[in-house]
Order: C-alpha cells, then sequence, then structure tokens
C-alpha cells in the first residue's frame, strides 16, 4: 500500500527508531525540582548554541513565547510586531489576555523582516497617555523567509537607542541558519530572548526552549510554572529534543532541497503563481482552483492544506518526486 505523503506542515512528524531509543532509555528526574539531568542538558546545550547562559525547557512554542513576554514585559506594556506575527495572529491573544499586554503591529516586508524605520515611528514617547513600548518581537524564518543577521545587528542598535528589548520567535531558526550559513549564536548575540521550536523542522515530538541571561530564565520559569508548564520526569521529551539538535539540523538542507523540487514542479503548472523560501512552497491560486487541486493529490495519497506546502524529515526525495510527477500530469 502506498504511503501518505503529508505536506500540511513540519509539525506532522514522527520519532524515529533512534530517537525512540533515546526517549526510552533516558535518565530522569523531577524537572520542576531542578532535577532532570536530560532537561538540564537539553537547557544547557540549546543556550550554547545561541551563545545565551541559560535555557527553559517548555511544552509549546506557544507556551515559549507567551512565558517570554510575560518576562519581558508588565500590565499596560507594548510589544511591536509583525501583522501575522505567531506571538500575535497565531497564539490565542494570550499576551493580551492573560499578561495585559498590548500589541502594536505593522505589516510584514517580502522578505519577512519588518521595517526598521516603521518601527521607530510606532515606538510611544515617554507620555501618561500611551502605553510603554517594552519590547520587540520578531520571526526568523518569517512564512519560509530566512533574514540575515546582520539585519538583527541592525534592529539591535534601535532597540538600545530606545532602551527595548528583543525577542526572537525562532521556531525555525536552524532553517534560517542552513539557508544563510549563519550560526544561531550569529542571531542570538543580538536578541534578549529567543525561543526555539523542536517540534517542526528538528522532528521531536514536542517541546520548545526558551534561552536568554540567567535573570531571564529565572524569571521565565516562575511563569512556566504559573501558566501550568511545570512538567516532572520530563527528560523523556527532553531526549528528543537532544537528539533532534545533534542529528537533525544539517539534514533541514535536504527539506529545503525538497521544497525546491516541488515548487518547480508547481511553478509548471501554476507559472507566476508559485514561490519558495526554504521548506515551504506557496501556491497563490483562487480558491476552486486550490479545492480542485487538494482533491486531485488526495486522489494521490499526498496531503496538503490550503496554499502552503511544508517538506520536513519525513518527506524523501522519492517522495518530492513523486509530487512532482502528480502536479506534472494531467
Amino acid at each position: 500500500m502506498t504511503e501518505w505523503i503529508d505536506l500540511r506542515s513540519d509539525t506532522v512528524t514522527q520519532p524515529g527508531a533512534a530517537m525512540r531509543e533515546a526517549m526510552m532509555t533516558a535518565v530522569v528526574g523531577d524537572d520542576v525540582y531542578g532535577e532532570d539531568p536530560t532537561v538540564i542538558a537539553l537547557e544547557a546545550e540549546t543556550a550554547r548554541l545561541l551563545g545565551k547562559q541559560a535555557g527553559l525547557f517548555i511544552a509549546s512554542g506557544t507556551q515559549s513565547n507567551l512565558v517570554a513576554l510575560l518576562t519581558h514585559c508588565q500590565r499596560g506594556d507594548e510589544y511591536i510586531a509583525g501583522g501575522t506575527a505567531h506571538t500575535y495572529w497565531y497564539e490565542a491573544g494570550g499576551a493580551a489576555s492573560l499578561g495585559g499586554i498590548q500589541p502594536q503591529t505593522l505589516p510584514f516586508e517580502n522578505d519577512g523582516t519588518l521595517d526598521l524605520d516603521r518601527i521607530e515611528a510606532l515606538i510611544k514617547p515617554d507620555d501618561v497617555h500611551f502605553a510603554k513600548t517594552r519590547l520587540l518581537c520578531f520571526e526568523n524564518t518569517q512564512a519560509g523567509s530566512p533574514a540575515q543577521a546582520d539585519y538583527f545587528e541592525r534592529a539591535r542598535s534601535l532597540a538600545t537607542k530606545h532602551g527595548l528589548a528583543i525577542h526572537l520567535d525562532g521556531a525555525r531558526l536552524f532553517n534560517a541558519c542552513v539557508a544563510t550559513g549563519c550560526s544561531a549564536a550569529d542571531y542570538g548575540r543580538h536578541c534578549d530572548s529567543v525561543s526555539i521550536c523542536l517540534s517542526k523542522g528538528l522532528g521531536a515530538p514536542v517541546g520548545s526552549v526558551l534561552v536568554g541571561t540567567h535573570s531571564f530564565i529565572k524569571q521565565a520559569r516562575r511563569w512556566r510554572k504559573m501558566v501550568g508548564g511545570g512538567m516532572r520526569q520530563a527528560g523523556i521529551l527532553a531526549a528528543a529534543g537532544l537528539y533532534a539538535l545533534e542529528h537533525h539540523i544539517d539534514r533541514l538542507g535536504d527539506d529545503h532541497a525538497h521544497a525546491e523540487l516541488i515548487a518547480k514542479a508547481a511553478s509548471s503548472r501554476y507559472p507566476g503563481k508559485v514561490s519558495h523560501r526554504t521548506n515551504m512552497i506557496f501556491v497563490d491560486i483562487d480558491k476552486t482552483e486550490m479545492a480542485q487541486l487538494i482533491e486531485r493529490m488526495a486522489a494521490a495519497q499526498i496531503r496538503v492544506r490550503g496554499p502552503r506546502w511544508v517538506t520536513h524529515l519525513d518527506i524523501s526525495a522519492d517522495d518530492a518526486n513523486r509530487v512532482s510527477e502528480v502536479l506534472r500530469s494531467g
């Protein structure tokens, strides 16, 4: 029987045998007491890769971003983010609902960055009429687009000028690293906190790591507990994250190559309506055409959901070729 190919997201990956073995044999303890050695190792390794002092293992990327915002901001403060940023658009309004933190948004540029001049124009003056602008939030990658490290260097200069902190939603930061040749630390040095997702391109079943200074992570640990993120023998999950960091970063380039292959085939069917960014393909066709395409792909046992298709470690070169053949046929 032909296996299904799932391009809905890079969150659908399954842990392989070696990752499952690492989970099964993990040495564990009570992480709320700070006694789980595998969690401690994961936090330390992620912090090292980002050039930060400390890390905190958190259940999800949404919770990691929420904890970061709660740590950086007080009630009545403001953060600036992209209008379709995860921290604003896709995380159920948690910062506003749970933290009383006001979002101020602006559109992303075509390359996934935020215009720094437009950010500066949004920063509130020190006036009792206004919320206090406290934090700038960025994404990398954003809709698959990888930003260069020098962009964050310029953002750091702007933030320092206005006394602001920077949080980076780096859910797919290692995709950006592979695409640009920048190291994770090249990005981390310009940010006060970074959230790394383990369950997307890195292929772990669950979890994110938030990194920053020792004092920042100490405060973040309290917020994690408050929002229900304190886990006990979490080393079973952390072991998968450690395995992913050790084995699944360099191979992200394969995902990018497979996405490019599929994008070329899609472009032959829909000229001028397809773009490719790292491990994502975007197909800009009308709803009727998209519904027909989804049905056609499903008949070939290929799952897609709307205009964004995402490659990942469970998509092989043969799978990418199979998708391409379906797109070119008929």
